[in-house]
């Protein structure tokens, strides 16, 4: 405890890790804003290049649980420092690619140090700082991938624009190197105090029913937040009837919704994280139900667009915490690793709900709803994993009242 109150609030090195987050960030969303470049560029369609973006997500969530067993033996620094490098290769290659082939290869050896690098990097994270700022710590880390939705997205699609789409991958490359000396630099070394767990043992952590409960809590929550952001440009501008040079500047409103959700989340969550937990996605849920009447209402759009971000990234550290805390004494690690890749299933989900929405039933003004009771259907997971958590806790409480009484 000593050592712990001698740390300082935020160490640098937890900036290290937002470094890290920014880069992965900023590549994994920055081809959203590409697509008609790279199209054009490889020769491919428009859905071929929105390929791309599944790719990732996918190779996401294979490379989770992969590169988490592989890198399971090595010490957490050296793991996080070798994620990067497979990043930093991994847009090089793009910047390269001379072909569509290439290109997706490439996209998804990029997207392969995604989850284990937010795994490891939420663990080490919340190594950094005391018992009461632990949450606080993973919102700092997470604060990286908002920012690049806020400020690195805008400006590599605007660099691609101006010098061609393989200058932003150039220009990602070079975060990759500086987020990788950084890292170098900052991130302490393990104190070598605790043995690595076994990979067997990390996969019997991942099989704790109280886990697999939080990893399902994961990707339902953010099934509603990419059913509605990844259709967001059509929804403002046939919804509601803005023009396409509206859509960036409603965007920036979302990026800021985002950054503070997430330090929001963190705050309360190291207050009180079960109600945090609960009360986010409870928000979550009315915000996309609310939304829905406020599409026709221009200024209540923009709202609501700000106050989804606040509500969806306010779940990021309560989740991730909720899920670490439940995997202690072994599988950390693998169960951060894998409640990541759980983000990026709900964001395929999602993405698929929102298309079948628009495809197969009510159009683009229901996505919102269809949104809202998946996210519903995650606040009933989760207060049902919350029940079950406190069931033992009761039967002690009775135990011991028991025993007293005899």
């Amino acid at each position: 405890m000593r050592s712990l109150s001698r740390r300082p609030r935020t160490p640098l090195a937890l900036y290290a890790l937002t470094a890290g987050a920014f880069g992965i960030g900023t590549t994994e969303f920055v081809i959203m804003g590409l697509l008609l470049q790279v199209a054009a560029d490889l020769h491919v369609g428009i859905a071929a290049a929105g390929l791309l973006i599944s790719g990732y997500a996918l190779g996401v969530f294979v490379g989770a649980p992969l590169l988490t067993a592989a890198t399971s033996r090595l010490p957490r620094k050296t793991a996080l420092v070798a994620l990067m490098l497979i990043f930093t290769i991994g847009n090089l290659a793009s910047a390269l690619a001379p072909s569509y082939a290439v290109l997706m290869i490439a996209r998804v050896i990029t997207s392969l140090a995604h989850g284990t690098f937010f795994g490891v990097g939420a663990v080490v994270a919340t190594g950094l700082v005391a018992e009461d700022r632990k949450a606080s710590a993973i919102s700092i880390m997470f604060t990286g991938l908002t920012v690049a939705t806020l400020l690195g997205v805008p400006a590599g699609a605007w660099l691609g624009h101006a010098f061609g789409w393989r200058a932003t991958f150039w220009a990602v490359s070079a975060i990759g190197v500086l987020a990788t000396a950084i890292i170098a630099t900052l991130v302490p070394a393990d104190r070598g105090d605790a043995a690595p767990v076994r990979f067997m043992e990390e996969l019997k952590g991942i099989a704790r029913p109280q886990v697999l409960l939080g990893l399902l809590v994961t990707v339902l929550g953010f099934a509603g937040v990419f059913a509605v952001f990844t259709y967001i440009q059509p929804i403002l501008t046939r919804v509601t009837g803005f023009a396409d040079s509206a859509v960036s500047p409603i965007l920036l409103v979302f990026g800021g919704g985002l950054v503070i959700g997430n330090l929001l989340g963190g705050r309360l969550a190291d207050r009180a994280l079960v109600p945090t937990l609960l009360g986010s996605l409870a928000a979550l849920a009315i915000v996309l139900a609310a939304m829905t009447f406020a599409l026709h209402s221009k200024p209540a759009t923009i709202a609501f667009t700000g106050l989804l971000g606040i509500a969806a990234f306010a779940t990021v550290a309560p989740l991730q915490l909720r899920v670490l805390q439940q995997a202690a004494g072994g599988g950390q690690v693998l169960a951060s690793s894998f409640n990541i890749a759980a983000f990026n299933l709900g964001n395929a989900i999602g993405a698929w709900l929102g298309g079948t929405v628009i495809s197969h039933g009510p159009g683009l003004g229901a996505v919102t709803w269809a949104a809202a009771l998946v996210t519903v259907l995650g606040f009933a997971v989760a207060l049902w994993s919350v029940r079950l958590s406190s069931r033992p806790a009761r039967i002690a409480t009775v135990a011991a009242c028991a025993d007293t009484a005899l």
